[in-house]
């Protein structure tokens, strides 16, 4: 039975006590033992025959030794089970123990296992990490990043405890190939760049505790670099998992990444890793090859494979139709990234408007006029109908033609001013739209005009020419981040 501090439980917000254990002959009266007694009830059991003494009482006596043999004794005579490690059992063995006897609970994380790991040196992770009341800890300072006054986090508020130390991860590991190397080893001599999680197993404290500031503000800049790309959100991210790799690359190369050509290189990676969809699964060996391959790129080495290998088919644009895919948002960021106007306000979406008017990604036929074309939602809700724009022009737009609501945004009404036509026809194109075909309800026209015009802005970003893939006649994907996995791979070079 729970009670409070004082021993004595109260009914009627206060006013009526239902039971009072406040002195030990209360609880003999009323027959309650308290728990804090198991290992010591010798003198309980002798204040509680004194209280119950007498022959009429000689049952309630039996009664408390009863329950002394059923239940306290039990308590006295349990065996803890105990397993012994001396000093030589490897870090590897002991968390085996560990996550062995763990295993009526949550399974647990290699954050977990390290944690418990550095504590034997005397290392608090668990307070780096969570922060306590007079330290804020590393993840409080992501969430914090870039977050803009109005929001509860920042750009890279997800990146968890074990991407902080899979980044980590990849500098000690790379440290062990570079002495590997320097030593004469070659070939399967040496040790591989990873950051799995057994090598997060494997992470000495020494290493930890070399890069965890180096790292740290490697993340703080990857913020930096997405906002750059007009990533704001959580929500848009196209791959939380490429934050990883970025962040390591950002924290190897420092100030580098500034320079207009390194950036310029780093933008092109990073589009190449959306559009090709090769964040999706199976990423732990692509982190660590775009860790060893980006910098040696910058310094005038091959490109990655994360450039070669893109493929990106031009009927992939008909299939996006869902957030859940990366390419999809890639190409709302990079709508906004190349100048993209709002219909009603001119306005481009940088930083601050893109919080203050509640930008999101809007169709540009709308559902309702779709709908009554007969257009089936497989067609009309694919990434070429849509375009980011303010929640007000998405409300003036309605569900009408085209035609419509661009006469209505020219005659303006009480609350939005008038826009002249050719400035309209300004910031459409800014939305890589033809106004002569927009303006004309020609919905097919429309659709393979704009798929041309994003399909060549795709190709700018990532450098590369579309691939004429084939998709089903239907509408229905055949291939995208479901379908793109990746062969699980060890760096060897």
């Amino acid at each position: 039975l729970p009670i409070s501090e004082d021993k004595i439980i109260r009914t009627d917000f206060g006013r009526d006590v239902s039971l009072d254990l406040s002195a030990p002959t209360k609880e003999y009266a009323a027959l309650m033992y308290p728990l804090t007694q198991v290992f010591d009830w010798d003198r309980w059991q002798d204040g509680f025959d004194q209280h119950w003494r007498g022959n009429e009482h000689e049952g309630v006596r039996d009664t408390f030794r009863a329950f002394k043999r059923q239940v306290l004794e039990n308590f006295k005579s349990y065996r803890v089970p105990v397993i012994s490690l001396d000093r030589a059992t490897s870090k590897e063995a002991v968390c085996v123990v560990f996550e062995k006897v763990n295993t009526g609970g949550k399974a647990l994380d290699a954050f977990e296992l390290v944690t418990a790991m550095y504590a034997a040196e005397g290392h608090e992770l668990r307070k780096d990490w969570y922060g306590n009341d007079e330290h804020k800890g590393r993840h409080r300072r992501f969430v914090d990043t870039m977050r803009p006054a109005d929001s509860q986090a920042g750009i890279i508020a997800n990146v968890s405890n074990t991407d902080f130390l899979q980044a980590i991860s990849l500098f000690y590991t790379r440290d062990r190939r570079r002495d590997a190397e320097r030593a004469g080893k070659s070939g399967k001599e040496l040790p591989a760049v990873i950051g799995n999680r057994q090598a997060l197993l494997n992470l000495p404290l020494s290493a930890y505790k070399q890069y965890e500031k180096q790292v740290e503000h490697g993340f703080v800049q990857a913020a930096k670099f997405l906002h750059m790309q007009h990533i704001y959100r959580i929500f848009d991210l196209p791959y939380q998992s490429q934050i990883v790799p970025l962040a390591a690359i950002l924290a190897d190369i420092g100030e580098a990444w500034e320079h207009e050509a390194n950036r310029a290189k780093l933008v092109r990676w990073y589009w190449n890793g959306v559009f090709g969809e090769l964040y999706g699964s199976a990423v732990e060996s692509r982190i660590a090859r775009d860790f060893m391959e980006v910098p040696r790129w910058l310094q005038g080495g091959l490109e990655p494979s994360t450039v070669t290998e893109v493929i990106f088919r031009a009927d992939r644009l008909k299939t996006m139709r869902m957030r859940l895919s990366a390419a999809y948002k890639g190409v709302n960021a990079l709508l906004m990234k190349e100048g993209a106007q709002d219909f009603r306000s001119g306005q481009k979406f940088d930083h601050t408007v893109f919080f203050g008017e509640n930008v999101d990604i809007h169709h540009i036929f709308p559902q309702d006029w779709c709908k009554k074309q007969g257009i089936k939602p497989a067609i009309y809700d694919s990434i070429i109908n849509k375009t980011p724009l303010s929640f007000r022009t998405n409300r003036i737009i309605g569900g009408v033609a085209p035609s419509e609501y661009l006469t209505k945004l020219e005659k303006g009404d009480k609350q939005t001013p008038a826009i002249e036509r050719n400035r309209l026809d300004e910031y459409l194109r800014t939305h890589l739209i033809d106004p002569t075909i927009l303006r004309s309800d020609d919905f097919e026209t429309f659709m393979r005009d704009r798929q041309r015009q994003l399909l060549e802005l795709i190709e700018k970003a990532t450098g590369k020419a579309a691939y004429t893939g084939d998709v089903s006649e239907d509408g229905v994907d055949v291939g995208g981040d479901a379908d793109m996995v990746e062969a699980e791979m060890v760096i060897t070079s």
